[in-house]
């Protein structure tokens, strides 16, 4: 079974009401270049109904950035499922890098997120992944992407609603890229790992690359055997840049 392309875009702590109308203009211009690619959008949730006033069509969805593992409660500044979906959101992103590291989503939070996802919601998960230069120094890839699948999908029975990004730290927002292949090494042991937790379904489970995504580099990077598509941040705020990224997932799916 072939994986279809997945395109996620994440604006992070960016974007506004003129940046929502520009590139939903765009995508909406561009929607036949792409047909064959799934799109999704996770801009500041204060924005996510702003998205959906103007992004009315079909192969765009709306993701949401983070969810608290809570279904309610006295969590001041944080979202619940029920919230982010009541926005619109199909998707959801857990355990970026940057949640790693500077807000406190340590392993026992990410796996209960992905749990409280897929248990609680109809939603898909997208469980973030990678290492640290340091950790790349040390060879230590492998071991580092091993553990934090481990720890996220542990109580995980199931394939079904996940998605799995692959952001190597060093490479984000840094302008440094893994090269493809090198890349394709790492999605290639996640595949390997997938295959075993999951067995047959983990073939089908996509497998984003995300780590300063260009479009000058995004048709190399998406010709690779288990890189499904890509989870952009800087050049998702720029609408020829992102369409250019989805025209080059379009290549994958033909």
């Amino acid at each position: 079974m072939q994986r279809q392309p997945l395109v996620i875009a994440n604006w992070k702590m960016n974007g506004d009401r003129a940046l929502v109308v520009t590139m939903a203009d765009a995508l909406r211009d561009s929607a036949a270049q792409h047909a064959g690619v799934s799109v999704v959008v996770c801009p500041p949730a204060v924005l996510m109904p702003a998205w959906q006033q103007v992004a009315f069509y079909d192969n765009v969805q709306l993701g949401a950035q983070d969810a608290n593992e809570n279904s309610s409660g006295a969590h001041t500044g944080e979202h619940s499922l029920a919230l982010v979906q009541e926005a619109g959101a199909s998707m959801v992103l857990i355990g970026h890098s940057e949640r790693r590291q500077f807000y406190g989503d340590n392993a026992k939070r990410i796996a209960a997120k992905v749990s409280h996802v897929l248990e609680s919601s109809p939603m898909t998960a997208v469980l973030c992944v990678g290492e640290s230069a340091q950790e790349r120094e040390q060879q230590r890839t492998f071991d580092v992407i091993a553990q934090q699948l481990n720890e996220a999908l542990q109580n995980i029975d199931s394939a079904e609603r996940l998605v799995i990004a692959y952001e190597p730290v060093w490479a984000i927002g840094t302008g440094l890229t893994a090269s493809p292949e090198q890349a394709q090494e790492v999605h290639a042991f996640i595949r390997n790992w997938l295959n075993e937790k999951f067995g047959p379904s983990g073939a089908n489970l996509q497998i984003l690359y995300g780590g300063s995504v260009k479009a000058d580099n995004a048709e190399q990077l998406f010709a690779q055997a288990d890189i499904d598509g890509g989870l952009i941040g800087g050049a998702s705020l720029v609408p020829e840049q992102f369409v250019a990224i989805c025209d080059a997932a379009q290549t994958r799916s033909k």
